[in-house]
C-alpha cells in the first residue's frame, strides 16, 4: 500500500510451498544460504506463473550493505534470471546504503519515513495479538482486532497522517486500550520465544509455519520486533564511525536516526504499558546492555551480538522456552545464535533453548518433534 500510494505498482509475494524451494535449488547453488535460495525462488516461480507480462515487470529486492550474503542476493538473483531466460527483466535494489541506483524508483525519505511507522504498527499488532490469542475467550477476537486496525492504518496512509508522530502515539495508545479490552482468561500454558536470521525468524515461508504450529501447541509466542532490529543495524554504523572513524556528517545522520527511532520506540513502550495488562518491550538500550559481558559488540555480522542479547532479554521477560531459527548457510547466526547456548545457559541454568535448521532438505515433521521434545 505504501508503494502503491506513492505511485509503484507493486505486489508484495506471499507464495509458499515445496515449488518455491524447488525452483530456487534450480536456480540457485545449493551452498547458498537458504532465505538467498528462498527470496529468488519466490521471485522466479511467480515469473514462471503466467500472471505477468514479462515485458512489463520488474522484480524489487532489499539490499543491506553488509557483510552478510544478503549484500550478493542481487547479483544472484540476475544471474538466475539469466539462466532462466528472463535476464532482460530489470531488477530493483531497495537499499539505504547507495550501493545501486534505478532510474525507475526512488527511495524517497518521505517513503522511508512511512515505512519506519508501518514497521512500529506491524510490531504493536504482532507483539500484542500474541500475548492476547492463548487466551480469548472468544477466538478470533485478536485476529478480527488486527483486520480493524489495519484498516484504520491504510486509510489513515492515504490520507498521509499516518506517518505523522502525533498520530503514532494516539494509534499506539488506541490500539493498546482496544487489545486490553479484549475478554481473555489466563490460563498456565507454555511461553516460548521465537530468535534467529531475521528472514528465518520472521518468514512463514522460511520457518515452516513456526508461529502457527507453536499457536496449535497451546503456546504463547514471543517474537522480539523488528525494530529493535532496525536500531541495531543504525546503532552499528555508529559503532563503525567511533572504532574506525569516518564522515562526520555521516555520523550526524546516524545519531539523528537512532534519535528518532528511539523516540518512537519510547512512545511505542509508554503505551503498551497504559493497560498494565500486557509484557512490555525492553528498549533497545537495555537489550545492548544485557550483552555486557557475554558477547562483544564488534560481533555485529548479520543479526551479530543483537541476536544473543534478544535471547537474554526473552528469558529476563519469562520466556525461557526459545527456538532459535538457524537457516542453512549462515555462518553469522550459528555463531551468535547455536554457539552462545552453553554460556547463556550458564547465566541462565532455567533456560531452554533449541536450535532448529531450515535448509532445503530437512524435514518439517523432523523439526516440528524437535520443538515437541523442547516443550515437553
Amino acid at each position: 500500500e505504501l508503494f502503491i500510494k506513492n505511485g509503484y505498482n507493486i505486489e508484495l509475494l506471499t507464495t509458499e510451498g515445496q515449488d518455491v524451494v524447488d525452483t530456487g535449488l534450480k536456480y540457485v547453488h545449493n551452498d547458498t544460504c537458504y532465505p538467498a535460495l528462498l527470496t529468488i525462488g519466490q521471485l522466479i516461480h511467480a515469473l514462471e506463473s503466467g500472471k505477468y507480462d514479462l515485458n512489463k515487470t520488474a522484480l524489487m529486492i532489499t539490499q543491506t550493505g553488509g557483510g552478510c550474503r544478503a549484500s550478493n542476493y542481487i547479483h544472484l538473483l540476475r544471474k538466475a534470471l539469466v539462466k532462466a531466460g528472463m535476464g532482460y527483466i530489470p531488477v530493483i535494489s531497495l537499499n539505504m546504503s547507495g550501493l545501486e541506483k534505478n532510474s525507475g524508483f526512488k527511495l524517497t525519505l518521505k517513503i522511508l519515513k512511512e515505512a519506519v511507522a508501518i514497521l512500529a504498527y506491524g510490531d504493536m499488532l504482532m507483539l500484542l495479538s500474541n500475548q492476547v490469542r492463548p487466551y480469548e475467550i472468544n477466538k478470533g477476537d485478536s485476529d478480527n482486532m488486527v483486520d480493524k486496525w489495519l484498516s484504520i492504518i491504510i486509510s489513515q496512509m492515504k490520507q498521509n497522517i499516518a506517518d505523522k508522530f502525533e498520530q503514532m502515539g494516539k494509534n499506539f495508545k488506541e490500539i493498546s486500550k482496544d487489545f486490553a479490552t479484549i475478554e481473555t482468561q489466563k490460563r498456565d500454558i507454555v511461553k516460548v520465544g521465537v530468535v534467529g536470521e531475521v528472514y528465518a525468524k520472521f518468514s512463514p515461508l522460511a520457518n515452516n509455519n513456526l508461529e502457527k504450529f507453536l499457536h496449535e501447541q497451546d503456546c504463547e509466542v514471543m517474537l522480539p520486533s523488528l525494530m529493535g532490529f532496525m536500531i541495531f543495524k543504525v546503532d552499528n554504523r555508529l559503532e563503525d564511525i567511533k572504532l574506525y572513524g569516518g564522515s562526520k556528517i555521516k555520523a550526524k545522520v546516524v545519531d539523528f536516526l537512532i534519535r528518532y527511532l528511539t523516540k518512537i520506540e519510547k512512545v511505542f513502550i509508554e503505551a503498551i504499558s497504559l493497560p498494565s495488562k500486557f509484557k512490555v518491550p525492553s528498549p533497545y538500550k537495555h537489550v545492548k546492555a544485557l550483552a555486557e559481558g557475554v558477547i562483544s559488540y564488534g560481533s555485529k555480522m548479520g543479526e551479530g551480538w543483537f541476536l544473543t542479547a534478544e535471547m537474554l532479554e526473552l528469558i529476563e521477560q519469562g520466556y525461557e522456552n526459545i527456538v532459535c531459527c538457524q537457516p542453512f548457510g549462515c555462518l553469522p547466526n550459528h555463531i551468535v545464535g547455536k554457539g552462545m547456548i552453553r554460556k547463556i545457559k550458564e547465566r541462565n541454568p532455567r533456560s531452554n533453548i533449541v536450535p532448529i535448521d531450515y535448509d532445503p532438505g530437512a524435514t518439517k515433521v523432523n523439526q516440528e518433534n524437535r520443538i515437541k521434545l523442547m516443550l515437553a
